[in-house]
């Protein structure tokens, strides 16, 4: 029986090696950026995490001090339930208000561009501006929004003032900032074939029916999308906060982040700042496999067949 000798082991040319290395040459700067200014200070944070420091002394190695003074923390209980009341109220809303925005948006409407472009300008204005006009729009005695309220006669309120309408308050103010998701539900409502519809409209479907069966499943990954983006981004919000209400009345604005802020830079507890970081990094880890997991079951991807 013949052995069958062993193949020759391909050797790389200098031509290849020559690509390989100019493309790492172009992609330098990011490679670069990336290593410096993410990799390194989230390696540094996950050290930090174990030690106490206060940016003067030497660090102290604690161990998982810091990960459980997390769960045993009033106030870092008390921030993280904020921030899941603000998520779990606020992202739903947002999505729905956007949705609308984007199919009346849609529609052959006269000056349509020039709605598209005013419901997405607050994108592009700085949130810190943002942030003190909304402070002026809920001021309890000259805010614009007591004086439409007194017109249907509802008396002034206290607002940003009043622990139980501060959460409230932030979470009507985020709807703002609902531009983005609008854009990215008006450009699912442009891929969906007009064919769709006509085919359906021909079969006797009505508006309801073409919307369920057609609309709805064809901008589901766009729904997910915002979706996924929109939960991460309000666990993360801490401008309008320390802007408006710097975690004011009685702590009912004290989200995660700012209460990260106030550990690292106001208390200077480098370790248990990073500490709070990282759980913050696992809470939406998990809640974010967890809608990758159930998306399975509810968003569809169009897949073309091989031609």
């Amino acid at each position: 029986m013949a052995v069958q000798a062993p193949a020759r082991r391909k050797r790389v040319s200098w031509l290849t090696v020559r690509e390989w290395l100019e493309g790492y040459f172009f992609a330098s700067p990011f490679i670069i950026g990336f290593l410096v200014f993410t990799a390194f200070p989230m390696l540094y944070s996950i050290w930090l995490s174990f030690q106490k420091w206060d940016l003067l002394s030497p660090p102290i190695f604690v161990g998982l001090q810091n990960f459980v003074k997390v769960f045993t923390d009033p106030d870092a209980n008390l921030s993280l339930y904020n921030s899941a009341y603000y998520t779990f109220l606020a992202v739903p809303f947002q999505l729905v208000i956007a949705f609308v925005l984007a199919l009346a948006l849609s529609q052959p409407l006269k000056f349509r561009d020039l709605y598209r472009a005013g419901f997405y300008l607050p994108i592009i204005v700085p949130i810190v501006a943002s942030a003190v006009v909304w402070q002026r729009v809920f001021h309890p005695e000259v805010g614009i929004l007591n004086n439409v309220l007194g017109w249907v006669g509802i008396p002034p309120q206290n607002w940003l003032f009043d622990a139980n309408l501060a959460k409230p308050a932030f979470i009507f103010m985020s709807f703002w900032m609902i531009g983005r998701q609008m854009v990215i539900f008006i450009a699912g409502l442009g891929n969906i074939p007009q064919s769709m519809y006509e085919a359906a409209s021909i079969d006797g479907a009505n508006n309801w029916h073409q919307f369920r069966k057609i609309t709805l499943p064809m901008i589901s990954p766009s729904i997910f999308f915002n979706l996924v983006i929109g939960i991460i981004g309000s666990f993360q919000v801490f401008t309008t906060a320390f802007v408006a209400t710097n975690g004011g009345p009685q702590n009912a604005t004290l989200f995660y982040v700012l209460y990260l802020y106030r550990n690292a830079f106001e208390y200077f507890k480098m370790g248990y700042a990073s500490a709070l970081a990282w759980m913050l990094f696992i809470i939406v880890l998990v809640l974010t496999m967890i809608q990758f997991r159930v998306a399975k079951a509810f968003v569809y991807y169009e897949v073309e067949e091989a031609r």
